[in-house]
């Protein structure tokens, strides 16, 4: 299932390069307001803490509708301006509170967490470790956050509820999924954010949680079986099919092939 997700993750972040570049110019745009706004008013902090807060919301606004867009992409489809600019309304409330919840995940982790450490103590190293594990499992649930808000429900509760629960179903996998996105981040980074950048990370997203349901929907047909041995092979014969396979020439010379 991992080689196929990438596999197919790869094949449609390729046939839509241009949109996904184009959506990760828009978020190199937006990161602008919290990276360097804040360094403006650097005599007032709390100022800087505001501007902050607001390029860090603004910013997940902007990928939650990319997610919402880039789920067509996952489900063999494509997407244009129009249906981006419409996403928007729609996406920003999701955008809002993963916003809120990194703001607030990066105040624990500059002043609250060494605000504990440097007290000497048991107390202040059992709290540290608390919160340090409590927002482990955050991030690695949460990251499924969006496409769970794009593709299963509307309700903001409900897809946290949701995240969670595909986290403590699935942690292996859900680590996995943040180990690849890091290795994604890192190519990113190389490529100037423009390939596979913020994109690429939610495409793969999106598709990690389009197959993982649909196990649970072979489960639901045939609850019989080991939830230990999932019949991948199975279970993805559809989507394989849908997939195809591609020579290298088909890639750099596609009208060739």
């Amino acid at each position: 299932m991992i080689g196929f997700l990438i596999k197919k993750t790869f094949f449609d972040l390729w046939d839509n390069l241009f949109r996904a570049a184009l959506i990760n110019l828009g978020f190199i745009a937006s990161v602008a307001i919290p990276v360097f706004i804040p360094s403006l008013f650097v005599s007032f902090p709390v100022i800087g803490l505001v501007f902050l807060c607001i390029g860090i919301i603004w910013c997940f606004i902007y990928l939650a509708a990319a997610a919402l867009s880039l789920k067509a992409v996952s489900d063999y489809g494509s997407f244009g301006f129009t249906d981006f600019f419409r996403n928007l309304k729609i996406a920003w409330p999701a955008g809002v509170v993963m916003g809120l919840f990194v703001f607030i995940a990066y105040l624990l982790v500059t002043m609250v967490i060494p605000f504990y450490m440097a007290m000497n103590s048991m107390i202040g190293l059992l709290l540290s470790a608390i919160i340090f594990w409590t927002l482990v499992v955050g991030i690695l649930s949460l990251q499924f956050f969006l496409p769970i808000r794009s593709r299963l429900d509307s309700k903001i509760p409900k897809a946290i509820k949701k995240s969670f629960l595909i986290f403590f179903d699935n942690p292996l996998f859900c680590i996995f999924s943040f180990v690849h996105n890091l290795v994604l981040l890192a190519v990113s980074v190389l490529l100037a954010f423009l390939f596979p950048g913020p994109a690429g990370i939610l495409l793969y997203l999106d598709e990690a949680l389009r197959l993982r349901l649909l196990k649970y929907d072979w489960l639901e047909v045939n609850p019989e079986t080991d939830r230990r041995k999932i019949p991948w092979e199975v279970i993805l014969i559809e989507e394989q099919e849908k997939t195809g396979t591609r020579s290298f020439k088909n890639f750099i010379f596609p009208w060739k092939d």
